[in-house]
C-alpha cells in the first residue's frame, strides 16, 4: 500500500481525559474513509482532532508523510478543509461570503480575493448547486441548502484532505446522494481524500473505500466494507437487542412477532416481502414456506420470523421439509399465496396451496 493519510498511535479526548486511544489509520490518496458508530462514540473528536480544531492528546498525523501536528495552521488549511457539524457565525453574510472564507489560506493580510479565487468560490457553488443563492442571505437559507454552502466552502479551499462531519445531516435523500456523489467525484477524479462520519450505515458503504468502526474507548474494526462488516458487526456496535440488522439492504428489521404462527405466506421472488413487513407491524406471528436461501424473499423473511421453511440454491427440496413446512401450514388459521410460484421449482408450493384448500383453510392473496 502506497500510504497518503496515516495517523500513529493518536489518542483524543478532552482536558487531556482520553476518549479513545490507539487509533491507527493507513489510507492512499484519492480514497474515502469513513467513520460509523453509535452517537456519543466519539467520531466527531476524532474529526475534530484530525483537522486540528481540538488538539490530540498523543500520537500523529500524517499527510504524504509529513507531521501536520508540526506545521503552522495556516499550512494545514491549504492541506485540509473541514465540514463540521458546529454551526457558523454568519451575521449579514451571503452564501458567496461564506465559501469565499474557503479562500483565506491563499489570500493576503486583509483578504482580498484575486479574480482566479472568485472563480473558485462560483465553480464550486456551481459544483453544489447553489450559484442561484450565491447572493442570498446564508441565515435564511434551510438547513440542507447551509450544508451545501458549507460543502462548498471546504471544496473551494482546494485541499488534498477533506474532513467532514455527518455531512449529510438536514439532505433529503435526493441530496444526500448529490452530495456523496460530489465527494465520490472529488476522490476519484481529484485525488481529494475524504474522511467522515455518517450515521447512514448503507450510505456508508457504498461510498467508503475504508470504514472504521467505533465504540467505548478504542477501535473496533478498521478496514474495507467487505473485510469487515457483517451483521454481527453492526448489532455489536449499536447494542442492538430489539430488531435486527440486514446487510444485504441495509436497513434495521424492527422486531420479529412472538409466539406461534397463525398465517403462513407462500411467497418467493420478491412477492412476499410487503406481506412479512405488514404482518410484522400487527405483530401477527407469521410462517414462510418454502423458500430458497437465494431468494431475495428469504433475505427478509428470516429477519421478521422464526418459523421459515428454506432450502439450498438449485437443489431439489426434499418431501422431508415439505412435510415441515406443511405440518407448519396446517396449524395456521390463514395462507397468503404471495403469488410468484409458477416456477419449475415451486411445484412445492403449489402442493401447499392445493392442501390448504382441501383443508378448507381460508386462502388471501
Amino acid at each position: 500500500m502506497n500510504t497518503y493519510f496515516k495517523t500513529s498511535n493518536m489518542s483524543v479526548g478532552y482536558n487531556k481525559s482520553i476518549l479513545i486511544h490507539d487509533i491507527n489509520i493507513n489510507i492512499e490518496k484519492g480514497k474515502i474513509l469513513t467513520l460509523i458508530g453509535p452517537n456519543g462514540a466519539g467520531k466527531s473528536t476524532i474529526l475534530k482532532s484530525i483537522a486540528r480544531q481540538i488538539p490530540a492528546i498523543c500520537g500523529s498525523v500524517y499527510i504524504d508523510k509529513e507531521d501536520i501536528f508540526r506545521q503552522s495552521l495556516k499550512t494545514t488549511a491549504k492541506t485540509i478543509s473541514v465540514m463540521l457539524t458546529d454551526r457558523i457565525r454568519t451575521d449579514m453574510m451571503t452564501s458567496l461570503d461564506v465559501v469565499s472564507m474557503g479562500r483565506y489560506p491563499y489570500t493576503n493580510i486583509i483578504g482580498s480575493l484575486t479574480a482566479e479565487d472568485i472563480e473558485l468560490v462560483y465553480s464550486s457553488l456551481e459544483l453544489v448547486g447553489m450559484k442561484s443563492q450565491a447572493y442570498q442571505d446564508f441565515n435564511t437559507l434551510s438547513d440542507g441548502q447551509k450544508q451545501r454552502i458549507l460543502l462548498a466552502r471546504a471544496i473551494c479551499q482546494q485541499p488534498e484532505v477533506i474532513v467532514l462531519d455527518e455531512p449529510t445531516a438536514y439532505l433529503d435523500i435526493k441530496h444526500k446522494i448529490e452530495l456523496l456523489d460530489i465527494l465520490s467525484t472529488l476522490a476519484r477524479e481529484k485525488q481529494v481524500t475524504v474522511i467522515m462520519s455518517l450515521h447512514e450505515i448503507d450510505l456508508a458503504t457504498k461510498i467508503s473505500d475504508y470504514l472504521m468502526c467505533i465504540k467505548g474507548e478504542k477501535i473496533e474494526a478498521f478496514g474495507t466494507p467487505e473485510e469487515i462488516l457483517n451483521e454481527n458487526t453492526i448489532e455489536k456496535l449499536y447494542d442492538i437487542e430489539k430488531g435486527t440488522y440486514n446487510l444485504n439492504f441495509g436497513s434495521v428489521e424492527l422486531t420479529k412477532p412472538q409466539g406461534a404462527p397463525r398465517i403462513f405466506v407462500v411467497g418467493g421472488g420478491g412477492f412476499g416481502i410487503p406481506h412479512y413487513r405488514a404482518l410484522q407491524k400487527g405483530q401477527i406471528p407469521f410462517a414462510v414456506g418454502i423458500l430458497f436461501k437465494n431468494d431475495i424473499d428469504f433475505q427478509v423473511a428470516a429477519k421478521l420470523s422464526d418459523h421459515v421453511i428454506s432450502a439450498p440454491p438449485f437443489e431439489p427440496v426434499t418431501e422431508e421439509l415439505f412435510q415441515s413446512a406443511l405440518s407448519l401450514l396446517l396449524k395456521c388459521e390463514t395462507v397468503i399465496d404471495a403469488g410468484g410460484n409458477n416456477g419449475t421449482f415451486n411445484h412445492y408450493n403449489r402442493r401447499l396451496l392445493e392442501l390448504a384448500e382441501q383443508n378448507n383453510i381460508k386462502i388471501r392473496k
